[in-house]
């Protein structure tokens, strides 16, 4: 029968229609995506992440920070969605009202199923120019290689300007258009599934405490207690690559949908 929580999370799933699953950083790092201070190996173990990732410093130093982006992207690459990846997908094909918002920038997401899901901290894969704001169209291909020290952006089409990667940095607002519809399907939804986030790292916390607050049911899957425990009704603690593929068959026995095993399981 599985375990009583998962069961619980399960009818509560199957019997949701508009669902909203929030993820953050742990989702990824699942499979072996470094989150955002671990991702300094190499070369850039004598850097600062926080450090790198301002305007201030793109400013002082645009080839400095685009060449670890590069890096990072490049890690990206060479990563696959996991089972958790797959299950939340699976979620979206059984739930047409399902919104995904995300607090990673990488592309697993999209990699594993998801078709649109929600940027709140921006994208690798999404960069743009760093004076006008025009998304570049920059070729991303599977085959890259990594880069080990400062590489200079390339320049924007319209303006000549530096590219810079399409990611939120220290000291900047969340894209306006991606919080507003976070916000919004969190006001409207009436089950939200978080994974994987810590719930420390604001205005993108607010999501699943603004579901809460508005009558809908929080689900929170995490191995850790995290400040979200509080407004979740069900808490299933693991691993999302365990958990969600485990809810996915309580609630419906998808399990052609999601594969038991993939890189980065743990």
């Amino acid at each position: 029968m599985g375990h009583p929580a998962t069961q619980e999370a399960a009818a509560l799933l199957d019997q949701a229609e508009r669902v909203v699953v929030f993820t953050g950083a742990g989702m990824s790092a699942e499979s072996g995506v470094p989150t955002f201070r671990d991702a300094l190996t190499g070369l850039w173990q004598r850097f600062d992440a926080q450090a790198l990732a301002t305007p201030e410093a793109f400013r002082a130093d645009p080839a400095l920070v685009w060449g670890w982006y590069e890096w990072r992207r490049h890690a990206v690459q060479q990563a696959q969605p996991n089972a958790g990846h797959r299950a939340v997908a699976a979620i979206e094909a059984r739930v047409p009202n399902t919104v995904l918002v995300t607090q990673n920038v990488d592309d697993l997401h999209e990699r594993a199923g998801s078709a649109n899901p929600v940027h709140l901290h921006g994208s690798l894969f999404a960069p743009r120019c760093s004076a006008c704001a025009h998304p570049a169209s920059t070729p991303y291909g599977e085959a890259d290689e990594p880069t080990d020290g400062p590489v200079p952006p390339p320049r924007c089409a319209r303006c000549a300007a530096d590219i810079r990667p399409g990611v939120v940095w220290f000291g900047e607002a969340l894209p306006t258009a991606a919080l507003e519809a976070a916000v919004e399907a969190a006001s409207s939804c009436d089950l939200l599934v978080t994974v994987g986030t810590s719930g420390l790292v604001y205005p993108a916390a607010e999501i699943p405490q603004v579901a809460a607050r508005l009558g809908a049911t929080v689900i929170q899957v995490n191995p850790e207690e995290t400040p979200l425990d509080r407004v979740a009704t069900v808490n299933l603690r693991g691993p999302a690559a365990r958990v969600l593929p485990a809810l996915v068959e309580a609630a419906w026995g998808d399990t052609d949908q999601v594969p038991d095993e993939s890189p980065g399981d743990a």
